[in-house]
């Protein structure tokens, strides 16, 4: 009988250790396809595969979200500020943040989200949607960047989008380095000493 429970707690612990495997190379091998083009808040395209200079910290929003998105943007402006005494900010590192909902959150939908957090002419901190008139297209591109990051979304229909909490640190090839959780949960000082870490 000892024997079943031995091996029966090493066949879970096996399967614990092989999901736990699955999804640390997962995320290792994640990046960004270089393909990606959307336009920033000004109406300015931007392509993922341009700059290979920069580590990127990404944040998926929309800015209808009533909670965890609004929080974790200000809490990377607390981060940012950091970053900036540091002297690596625009330097080394830039921030990126992807609506979710390119439909109702325009290029000029963004600036004025940008602007209530006090982000002003802030080339290294781009914000970024799809055009709207060609919104399928902008969808999909959306789509190919969540998709690389295993960041997940769904608009049950009432335009209060369900979706995942995890920022995410890219290096200049927009290829995965970490993840953080979004909201209170996002630890400015925790995200500072990995960036700061990753720095060449």
């Amino acid at each position: 009988m000892k024997k079943i429970y031995l091996i029966c707690s090493l066949a879970v612990f096996l399967g614990i250790a092989g999901g736990i495997s699955f999804f640390l190379i997962r995320d290792a091998n994640a990046a960004i396809p270089a393909d990606v083009s959307l336009i920033n808040q000004n109406g300015d395209p931007y392509q993922f595969g341009k700059d290979k200079t920069k580590l990127k910290l990404i944040e998926f929003i929309y800015t209808h979200c009533p909670d965890v998105c609004p929080t974790t943007t200000q809490k990377m402006v607390k981060l940012k500020n950091d970053l900036v005494e540091k002297g690596v900010y625009g330097k080394t590192i830039e921030f990126v943040t992807i609506t979710i909902d390119p439909y109702r959150d325009t290029p000029e939908t963004l600036q004025g989200y940008k602007e209530g957090f006090g982000i002003k002419d802030d080339k290294n901190w781009v914000f970024l949607t799809g055009e709207k008139q060609n919104m399928k297209k902008a969808q999909k591109e959306v789509r190919k960047v969540t998709d690389a990051l295993q960041f997940q979304y769904k608009d049950p229909g009432n335009g209060q989008f369900i979706h995942s909490t995890f920022t995410y640190l890219v290096d200049e090839n927009n290829k995965f380095i970490a993840k953080f959780p979004m909201g209170e949960e996002f630890k400015e000082k925790a995200v500072y000493d990995k960036i700061i870490d990753n720095i060449k």
